[in-house]
């Protein structure tokens, strides 16, 4: 399965927990927020100054691997 950038953090941490890792890496260390857990990817980006489209490829990139 591939994650989109339109997805929000509480589906893509559902896909597999492993990606929790690859999210705090790239500096978004409140995944356990209630208000992150609705954010899409897109969103939770934004506010964090992270390159969602790069983000959403290291993910996938992840998923893939396994």
């Amino acid at each position: 399965m591939k994650i989109t950038k339109d997805m929000t953090i509480a589906q893509i941490i559902q896909i597999d927990q492993n990606i929790i890792p690859i999210l705090m890496d790239a500096g978004m260390h409140c995944i356990g927020c209630p208000s992150a857990q609705g954010e899409t990817l897109v969103e939770a980006a934004f506010v964090h100054g992270i390159d969602a489209d790069r983000l959403v490829n290291d993910i996938n990139q992840f998923l893939s691997a396994e």
